[in-house]
């Protein structure tokens, strides 16, 4: 299964491939089949065969729980009779209760106070006791092994694990089955299990595939560990993608990124938004911002016309964060420009305005009219004017009108 070098473990495809199909036979009936989709917008934009591996669709909502149904179910009767414990953002909570409840084992979960309420409440839906502890992952995670200490209960691993990276990595599997010339496949990088899998399955079936992990700027643990050439924990994470948001990687999926995985790039909050709004607005798909990071670093690509697959890999988000993200990603993308002016108080400057932006074809979403604003409220009034826009290059063409027509403005956002 491992082999022994410098005193750590590397796993190696070929002898993990066995435990990878197993665990593909073990998931029968347990996930949902996630075929790949052509996205003809993501292609044309990246100039690229890009496919979606959608495990947004996946049940649970996430890819999580392949790994966790695999490890559960595995484990002896003594261990399974004194029940389960597990530190989560979300999905691998609900991938543990799931497997629990469907195993029938009592099951306990940790969860830090950045995690969404729809992911809290879906995982208490499944019968598990719910624990919120810390504000991110790591410290959910010393909190359960405490509780694991302390009543016995069996912890599972989000990522650190043979048999959850197993059952991860029969996505790997899937996709190279679903599209058997893939060049490159985009990954999401939390602790990196999920990558971890991915690795060991497709160069096993063909080393010339390309595995690329993603990670935000504000939590590029593995990056940073990668660079050093050692496991390296951050001082603090910042990113809205709470999915990922761990300070740092596993020591086993540490050595088999190292190994196996062809390189990491991190991408930006901006870029995170707006291949959030991508996908909801060509797709229709929901994701949550981890499960986009895919997406967002396909611009970062240098190859050209190559079969790249994006795993999305999870689509549990509530509605007051995607209406949040949406406005951000509309920013990103110059759909949205909102600006103040300083006007003369007198009749008819408000119509200028407006019709400036009617005949540059910006659509006014918001109008904020307030004299008490103004430096000189006696002699101006100052108007906000938020307007839906076409682009970039749209937003330079009515802020130049703006300036041609000497008008004072200041671009809010």
């Amino acid at each position: 299964m491992l082999n022994s070098k410098n005193n750590k473990c590397i796993f190696e495809p070929k002898s993990a491939l066995d435990d990878i199909q197993k665990a593909s036979k073990n998931l029968k009936g347990i996930i949902n089949e996630t075929k790949l989709i052509r996205s003809d917008f993501f292609s044309n934009e990246s100039k690229n065969n890009v496919y979606l591996k959608t495990e947004n669709l996946q049940f649970t909502g996430s890819f999580k729980i392949r790994g966790a149904y695999n490890k559960i179910s595995s484990l002896s009767d003594e261990k399974k009779s004194k029940g389960i414990i597990a530190s989560s953002a979300g999905n691998h909570a609900q991938g543990v209760a799931y497997s629990a409840k469907k195993l029938g084992i009592k099951s306990t979960i940790v969860m830090p106070n950045i995690t969404p309420l729809i992911k809290v409440d879906a995982t208490k839906e499944y019968g598990s006791d719910v624990v919120i502890h810390g504000d991110i992952y790591d410290e959910s995670y010393q909190k359960a092994l405490e509780l694991s200490q302390e009543f016995g209960y069996e912890f599972i691993h989000p990522f650190d694990d043979y048999d959850v990276i197993c059952g991860q990595g029969t996505i790997g599997l899937e996709i190279i089955e679903d599209l058997e010339n893939v060049d490159e496949i985009l990954v999401p990088i939390g602790g990196g299990g999920l990558i971890s899998g991915i690795a060991l399955a497709v160069k096993a079936v063909n080393p010339n595939i390309r595995v690329i992990g993603v990670e935000p700027e504000g939590a590029m643990a593995m990056k940073v560990s990668l660079d050093k050439d050692q496991l390296t924990s951050l001082s603090n994470v910042n990113t809205s993608a709470e999915g990922v948001a761990v300070r740092c990687p596993g020591e086993s999926t540490f050595d088999i990124v190292k190994n196996y995985v062809d390189g990491v790039v991190t991408v930006t909050e901006e870029e995170i938004m707006e291949a959030l709004l991508m996908l909801i607005e060509k797709h229709k798909f929901l994701s949550e911002t981890a499960g986009v990071l895919p997406l967002a670093a396909l611009k970062k690509l240098t190859v050209k016309n190559k079969n790249v697959v994006c795993v999305l890999s999870g689509g549990n988000i509530d509605v007051v964060t995607i209406s949040s993200m949406i406005n951000k990603g509309l920013i990103s993308r110059g759909r949205i420009l909102c600006f103040a002016v300083d006007l003369p108080d007198k009749p008819g400057q408000l119509l200028k305005i407006s019709q400036l932006l009617s005949d540059l074809n910006a659509n006014v979403i918001k109008l904020d009219h307030n004299q008490f604003k103004a430096m000189d409220r006696y002699m101006h009034v100052q108007l906000e004017v938020t307007a839906e826009t076409n682009g970039h290059s749209h937003i330079e063409e009515i802020l130049n009108k703006l300036t041609e027509e000497n008008f004072t403005y200041h671009r809010i956002y």
